[in-house]
């Protein structure tokens, strides 16, 4: 058994600047646990595979595509590729996700 205390993982450079940690990364899925203080946001970026977002803590904004709700913990939201997206806490506690990207083979839907 492998256990993985993420708290204690190091924060992966990220070009938004916040806390990003890869909890777990065995191809075809990379899991990051993202943490944003009150204030910090993801800049609106895309990435080239569905990605599923779970809020671990607090509360959030999800924009994604032209739609923006708020959510909080325990609710999954779902990413489709190469739609923009970002995250922001406009709270004044962590709000903390994990992001769950699962790279398919090409053809494989």
């Amino acid at each position: 058994m492998k256990v993985t205390d993420v708290s204690m993982l190091p924060v992966s450079p990220n070009p938004h600047h916040v806390d990003a940690r890869i909890a777990y990364n065995s191809p075809p899925v990379i899991a990051m646990v993202i943490t944003l203080r009150p204030g910090e946001a993801l800049k609106e970026h895309t990435t080239p595979v569905d990605v599923f977002f779970y809020v671990l803590e607090g509360i959030g904004c999800a924009e994604i595509g032209d739609e923006r709700t708020t959510v909080g913990k325990d609710m999954l939201i779902e990413c489709p590729a190469r739609i923009p997206h970002r995250w922001a806490n406009e709270s004044t506690g962590l709000f903390r996700l994990l992001a769950v990207k699962i790279f398919r083979p090409a053809g494989e839907t």
